[in-house]
């Protein structure tokens, strides 16, 4: 099971790199990103890109069975 969550987890932390570095208009990431621009302001797509980074390689590592 945990091979399972730690490829969903990295998905999801793929998904807000490629997001964060388009800057997508897609519903989901703008409305996440316009809550987070309240405390980011214009630095809230590097702020996606280093959490999808973070996310990316903890799902590789709970994936392969390091952590958790």
């Amino acid at each position: 099971m945990n091979v399972l969550w730690g490829i969903v987890m990295m998905a999801i932390g793929v998904l807000f790199v490629y997001w964060g570095s388009t800057e997508s208009g897609f519903v989901v990431y703008r409305l996440l990103a316009a809550r987070s621009r309240i405390l980011w302001g214009d630095r809230v797509h590097r702020f996606y890109q280093i959490v999808g980074a973070v996310l990316a390689v903890l799902g590789l590592l709970w994936a392969v069975g390091v952590i958790w």
